[in-house]
C-alpha cells in the first residue's frame, strides 16, 4: 500500500498516480472518508454520490475508492462521468449525505485527487482534511456492509436544470473553450441551451491533453481563446478548467479580464435587483469591492477572507452572502442563483445575464471600472515547513511599519488585515498581499494600486526586500519587470 501523506491538502487531496499513491492506497483513502462520514452523519448506510473526470486512470481510481467506501457500510450512487459542480449538484438533486469526486482538475497528467464533502454545497475544511488524514493514515476503520447503484445519466438533469433556469433574451456569441477536458461535454451544450450561440474551442475530449492543461489561468489557453473570439467578432470568450468549477474570461476584444474584475461586475448587475446584499472576496482579490459606488448606492457589503475555495464556499454560506468570487475564477452564487457551490458554467451564464441586462459590451462595462495597477499573482519558494513562520515574522515587521508612521512610497500604512496572511493597505487604496500557499512550498505575493503602476512596483519591491532579508526565500515562480 502506496499513500504518500503530503497529498493531503488543505482542502482536497492530489497525488502523482502510481508514484505517490497506488490502488491500494485510493481504497484505504476510501475506508477513511467512508468512517468520517459515517462518524460525522451517525447513519450506518450514507448514501454517498461519486463521480469521475476524463482522465484514463479516473475511472480505476473511482472503483478502488468505491471499494474502500463500501467497505465501511456507504451506500454509493455513482454518477459516472461528471464535473465537481455535477457532484455537488447531485447532493442536493438526489439529497445525499456525502461527495466524492475524482479529479485533478487542472493539474498535468499523471495526476489525480478527490474532492470531498459532507454537508450540502461545502467540501471539506482543513480540519476535516487533518481528520481524515489521520483515519486514514492510522487506518482507523469502521466495517461495514455498503452497497452501490448506477444513477443513469445523470449528467441531463444538471445541464436541464442549469438551462431551464436561464434563458436569455439576447443572442450572444461565445467562444467556449475546455482544453479537451470534462467540461467539453457539459459547457456547449448547456450555453446553446439558454440561448448563446457557440463557437467551440477543444471541446472534444481528450485526456492526453494535446494542446495545453485545461486551466482558465494557462497562457496558452487565454492565446487560444483570444485567436478564436477576434477571428469570429464573438461578444465573450470562456475558459473552462478540468473538473468544471472554474471559469476565465476573454472580452470581446480578445483582452483577459481578471476574475476579481468580473466578479466585480456580476456584483455590481445583481446589487440593482438585490439590494442589501453581501458579497465575499478573497484576499488576492481587487481593493476596489470595498469602494465601489454602485455596490455602496443599493447598500451591498463586501467581505474579504481566505483564498482557498473551500474556505470562500463556507463563508458565503456562514454569512447568507448572495455570492461569492475568488480571483483564481472559483465563483458561487446562493440562492436564487445557485447552491452555494463553485461551478465554471454558471458563473459564465452569469456573465452572459451581465451582458444582457446591461445592454453593452464587455469592454465596455470593464472600461466603466476605476482604473487599477495590478500584478500578476507570484509565488517565490518557500519550504512548507517554514512558510507560516516567514508570513508571521512579517506581519509583525509590517505592525511595527505602521506603528512607527514609515511610509511606503510616500504614503502611511492605513490597515492591516490578517484572516488570510498579511495585506495591508496605504491611505490611496493601494495594497500588497503576502499569504503561504495553501496547497505547495510557496508564498503568494500580490500587489494593486489605484494611483500607478509605480507605486504597485514600489510596494512590490518593499515587500521582496523584505522577504529576501529572511533568508528563508527562493526563486519566483513568474515576477513583475521593475
Amino acid at each position: 500500500m502506496l499513500i504518500n501523506p503530503n497529498g493531503f491538502r488543505e482542502y482536497d487531496a492530489r497525488w502523482l498516480y502510481k508514484k505517490d499513491i497506488d490502488l491500494h492506497g485510493i481504497e484505504d483513502l476510501g475506508k477513511g472518508l467512508g468512517t468520517q462520514i459515517i462518524n460525522h452523519t451517525k447513519k450506518v448506510n450514507p448514501k454517498v454520490i461519486v463521480g469521475h473526470d476524463y482522465r484514463s486512470y479516473s475511472e480505476e481510481i473511482k472503483s478502488a475508492l468505491k471499494k474502500g467506501l463500501i467497505s465501511t457500510g456507504c451506500y454509493i450512487e455513482d454518477i459516472d462521468l461528471a464535473l465537481s459542480p455535477t457532484v455537488y449538484f447531485a447532493q442536493f438533486n438526489l439529497n445525499a449525505d456525502a461527495i466524492a469526486m475524482v479529479t485533478a482538475s487542472h493539474n498535468e497528467n499523471g495526476w489525480t485527487g478527490v474532492k470531498m464533502g459532507i454537508k450540502k454545497g461545502l467540501t471539506h475544511a482543513p480540519e476535516e482534511m487533518d481528520e481524515l488524514k489521520d483515519i486514514t493514515l492510522n487506518k482507523k476503520f469502521i466495517s461495514g456492509k455498503g452497497n452501490e447503484k448506477k444513477i443513469e445519466n445523470f449528467k441531463k438533469i444538471y445541464i436541464q436544470d442549469l438551462i431551464s433556469k436561464n434563458k436569455l433574451n439576447k443572442k450572444i456569441k461565445a467562444v467556449v473553450a475546455c482544453g479537451n477536458g470534462t467540461a467539453g461535454i457539459f459547457a456547449p451544450e448547456i450555453l446553446k441551451g439558454i440561448g448563446c450561440e457557440v463557437i467551440e474551442l477543444d471541446c472534444n475530449l481528450d485526456y492526453t491533453f494535446p494542446k495545453y492543461n485545461p486551466n482558465p489561468e494557462d497562457e496558452k489557453m487565454l492565446h487560444e481563446i483570444k485567436k478564436k473570439v477576434k477571428a469570429h467578432k464573438a461578444d465573450i470568450g470562456f475558459g473552462f478548467d478540468g473538473d468544471g468549477d472554474r471559469v476565465g474570461v476573454i472580452d470581446n476584444n480578445g483582452e483577459e479580464i481578471f476574475s476579481d474584475k468580473i466578479g466585480l461586475l456580476i456584483a455590481r448587475n445583481l446589487s440593482a435587483k438585490h439590494k442589501n446584499s453581501k458579497f465575499v472576496v478573497d484576499v488576492k482579490s481587487t481593493g476596489l469591492y470595498e469602494k465601489d459606488k454602485v455596490l455602496l448606492k443599493n447598500n451591498c457589503k463586501t467581505i474579504y477572507w481566505k483564498t482557498g475555495h473551500s474556505h470562500i464556499k463556507r463563508k458565503v454560506n456562514l454569512e447568507k452572502a448572495l455570492a461569492g468570487f475568488e480571483k483564481s475564477g472559483h465563483f458561487f452564487f446562493n440562492q436564487p442563483l445557485g447552491y452555494g457551490y463553485d461551478d465554471g458554467i454558471n458563473s459564465a451564464i452569469q456573465v452572459c445575464h451581465l451582458l444582457e441586462n446591461q445592454n453593452k459590451k464587455m469592454n465596455e462595462l470593464v472600461n466603466e471600472l476605476p482604473k487599477t495597477f495590478q500584478t500578476i499573482t507570484m509565488a517565490p519558494y518557500c519550504k512548507d515547513e517554514e512558510k507560516y513562520e516567514v508570513v508571521e515574522q512579517l506581519l509583525k515587521e509590517i505592525e511595527k511599519i505602521k506603528a512607527d508612521g514609515i511610509k511606503i512610497d510616500s504614503l502611511n500604512i492605513e490597515n492591516i488585515l490578517t484572516v488570510n496572511g498579511v495585506r495591508f493597505a496605504l491611505s490611496d487604496g493601494s495594497w500588497g498581499l503576502i499569504r503561504a500557499s495553501s496547497n505547495k512550498p510557496s508564498l503568494v505575493v500580490v500587489t494593486e494600486s489605484p494611483t500607478s503602476e509605480d507605486r504597485m512596483k514600489n510596494i512590490f519591491k518593499f515587500i521582496d526586500d523584505l522577504l529576501q532579508k529572511t533568508g528563508k526565500v527562493g526563486e519566483y515562480d513568474q515576477k513583475i519587470n521593475l
